[in-house]
């Protein structure tokens, strides 16, 4: 088996590598907590001779809990897949998450599908991932059905930084005050999104300052505001300055991405961008006159330059689904 290869409900059971070790999680942002999983996870199937790979669940549980309220995902089911390909695994579990494993009981889950389906020989865990139906299931479950299991359970505690736990939570509610450094730091590397670049209104090109506009999640909490960011178009790199708001100076509408690559000409609509964001420059702001607000773009610019020329290699570690 060689690249990173995704194995669904739907994927037949003689496709799936028997003794595999996985890491189990909903791993948004696949930050540095989820990252000792991942890496406990590997340590033990090196141990072991056998495949690791990440069993996470689509939709966010969340989501299906809470239909109607707002989830800020920090990265979609492509790109935390993406992330996940970049850590060594050697793939992920995706299963599918509706009302039949919602109602799954716990002792079933490990059964039917880890020793039934998916023929675990290891099972790696963050101290606060529960499954099952009501959450039943535990890390201490693991610990007490491994041996009798002949499945090695491996526990991860929470990972601090400067004293305060990483959660994924803790990661949403820094990119909603545009703390963009604390964000990274908590992730291991810069938040990114992707999106493919629509038409706009033009405006930029009459200011001087052409962008590529990105529509992004409508649950987005990111800070409005201006940013340093790096764009990934595959392989290529280009430091950029983006705008996320409602831009307002003209017409204060929806959330829109809007990113000038610098030193860059060419047609971009209908790509897909990868855009890292860097650092935070300043607050969204409605100017008096377009003078004003092209001196100021001037000034962010400068501004964001620098910012990434003082992380010249900052960009997300992203592998290729298989």
């Amino acid at each position: 088996m060689t690249g990173f290869t995704v194995i669904r409900d739907t994927t037949p059971a003689a496709d799936i590598p028997r003794g595999a070790v996985v890491a189990m999680g909903n791993f948004d942002g696949v930050h540095l907590g989820h990252r000792a999983v991942i890496e406990a996870a590997l340590q033990m199937g090196r141990a072991h001779g056998k495949p690791a790979f990440a069993l996470t669940f689509e939709p966010h549980p969340r989501t299906f809990f809470s239909p109607n309220s707002p989830q800020f995902r920090l990265s979609d089911e492509t790109n935390k897949l993406r992330l996940l390909a970049g850590t060594g695994l050697a793939g992920a579990v995706v299963m599918t998450f509706d009302r039949a494993r919602a109602g799954t009981s716990a002792q079933d889950f490990i059964h039917h599908d880890l020793i039934g389906r998916l023929g675990v020989s290891g099972i790696a865990v963050g101290y606060d991932f529960h499954f099952g139906k009501g959450r039943a299931g535990s890390p201490s479950l693991l610990v007490s059905e491994g041996p009798r299991l002949g499945i090695e359970i491996d526990v991860q505690a929470h990972v601090d930084i400067e004293e305060r736990p990483v959660s994924s939570s803790a990661i949403r509610m820094a990119l909603a005050e545009g703390q963009i450094d604390e964000a990274a730091a908590m992730l291991g590397g810069p938040w990114f999104v992707s999106g493919e670049v629509i038409h706009g209104e033009k405006r930029g090109r009459d200011l001087g300052y052409p962008t590529a506009n990105i529509r992004l999640d409508k649950n987005c909490s990111l800070k409005h505001g201006i940013y340093a960011v790096r764009v990934g178009r595959g392989a290529e790199r280009f430091d950029a300055v983006a705008s996320f708001g409602r831009r307002p100076t003209f017409d204060n509408g929806a959330p829109l991405l809007e990113v000038f690559l610098f030193d860059f000409e060419g047609d971009l609509y209908g790509s897909v961008l990868d855009v890292a964001f860097i650092g935070f420059i300043r607050d969204e702001l409605k100017f008096d006159s377009i003078d004003a607000l092209i001196r100021q773009m001037d000034d962010d610019t400068a501004r964001a330059r620098e910012r990434l020329a003082a992380a010249p290699d900052a960009f997300p570690k992203l592998g290729e689904i298989g």
